[in-house]
């Protein structure tokens, strides 16, 4: 459907909404919801939230990848659409490699943001690494694989550690580093059962980072450098990529800074992308930013990008797609801004997390979260780098204790 000016009211969904829908709802927006998790706090904030998971008193609130589907969130979506008129959708992570689904729901209702067309030209990743070779953009050496023999022959080019990784996907749980032949056949009597495709990139040792930009089909501006928290075991994250949080912005050199932005801005300039984008770089021991990938959608840095600069972003997306709009300000951090995700440590009864300073995604108090799902998150400011992220690291070692095994079946 196409967009048109005069947005009042948005409907946001992906797996996990609350920052965005807490955005719009400062905007000024009437905002509606479909998301995985159907956190008590999103709930609080939208006019209707529809969720695939149904938290319950003493019940399970599920695992994750059994069962979150993008067919359910579509169903839910046509479900809220029957009962609401809304003038836009913008999305979260979890649709980003569905282009069919996305084309589905832009039939509905107009996306603000990139179009279905726009998704797969960043998220082919043959395409979107053969695309940075051509422009001379640095990135690991990146290989698409049908099988263990195709593995073992690129990796003898790149030789190990190797990173293994499927072509779609997000928050970096299913990433391996292999450091052997004996780990790389290992892996794949595990992925060979996967219908995902999977690819071989080489491993860059350094600091996971990301860049947020807002931008118009003419214009782009990087709002801020990140730093992203990978594998962080004391916030109950065992895989070593898993998305554990960030803290804006990253502390670095200006160098390394503008290296990033620079490098990001010509990305999104280079495929048309508009509103708000990330792009997701590993900056190496000599300050190299690596391109690793595109998010065509909001970014979990949301919120603390909005601390650190006082700019709304929902707001400004919507300016960028809508009115062609791009904001103009100096962008001056304000300190920083840490955002921890917590993955239960066991299984668990969720105790009320509404005393705990900065917590947000917050369950339904009695259900169950099981060992390894998300818990909770926690956001945290500072005038350092380490304040920050300490003040956040105190509050979830007081989460952790106050949680109770739950030894219902």
């Amino acid at each position: 459907m196409k967009l048109t000016s005069g947005i009042h009211s948005i409907l946001v969904t992906g797996v996990d909404v609350v920052s965005i829908a807490a955005s719009a709802r400062r905007a000024g927006y009437k905002v509606f919801s479909v998301d995985f998790y159907g956190d008590i706090d999103l709930r609080h904030i939208c006019e209707e939230s529809l969720s695939i998971i149904r938290q319950c008193l003493g019940k399970s609130c599920g695992l994750f990848e059994r069962d979150y589907k993008v067919n359910l969130l579509l169903k839910l979506i046509k479900k809220l659409l029957k009962k609401h008129s809304v003038d836009g959708v913008v999305f979260g992570s979890g649709l980003e490699d569905n282009p069919l689904v996305l084309e589905e729901i832009n039939d509905m209702i107009p996306v603000i943001g990139n179009t279905p067309e726009l998704h797969v030209k960043v998220r082919d990743k043959k395409k979107f690494f053969q695309t940075l070779r051509q422009l001379g953009i640095s990135h690991p050496q990146t290989t698409v694989i049908d099988n263990f023999d195709e593995a073992k022959k690129r990796v003898k080019d790149l030789g190990y550690p190797v990173v293994l990784k499927p072509i779609t996907g997000f928050g970096g749980s299913e990433v391996q580093r292999i450091e052997s032949e004996r780990e790389l056949k290992e892996a794949f009597k595990i992925v060979s059962s996967s219908n995902k495709g999977y690819m071989v990139q080489e491993y860059i040792s350094g600091i996971p980072a990301s860049v947020s930009l807002i931008s118009t089909s003419k214009d782009v501006v990087a709002l801020s450098v990140n730093e992203q928290l990978l594998g962080v075991r004391r916030l109950g994250m065992w895989s070593p990529f898993g998305y554990c949080g960030n803290i804006v912005p990253l502390s670095s050199s200006m160098q390394v800074f503008k290296s990033c932005k620079t490098v990001a801005e010509r990305i999104i300039s280079h495929f048309g992308l508009v509103g708000t984008n990330g792009v997701d770089f590993v900056v190496s021991k000599e300050g190299i930013p690596y391109v690793m990938e595109v998010n065509p959608r909001f970014q979990g840095t949301l919120e603390c990008v909005e601390r650190v600069y006082g700019v709304n972003v929902v707001k400004a997306h919507v300016e960028a797609c809508v009115d062609r709009r791009l904001l103009r300000k100096t962008f001056v951090s304000r300190g920083f801004c840490t955002r921890l995700i917590l993955y239960s440590p066991q299984r668990a009864v969720v105790p009320d997390l509404r005393a705990f300073y900065g917590v947000r995604d917050v369950p339904l108090i009695g259900a169950i979260v099981e060992e390894g799902e998300p818990l909770c998150s926690i956001t945290s400011v500072g005038v350092t780098r380490d304040a920050s992220l300490r003040k956040g690291q105190s509050v979830a070692e007081s989460i952790f204790k106050a949680l109770l095994p739950s030894h219902q079946g």
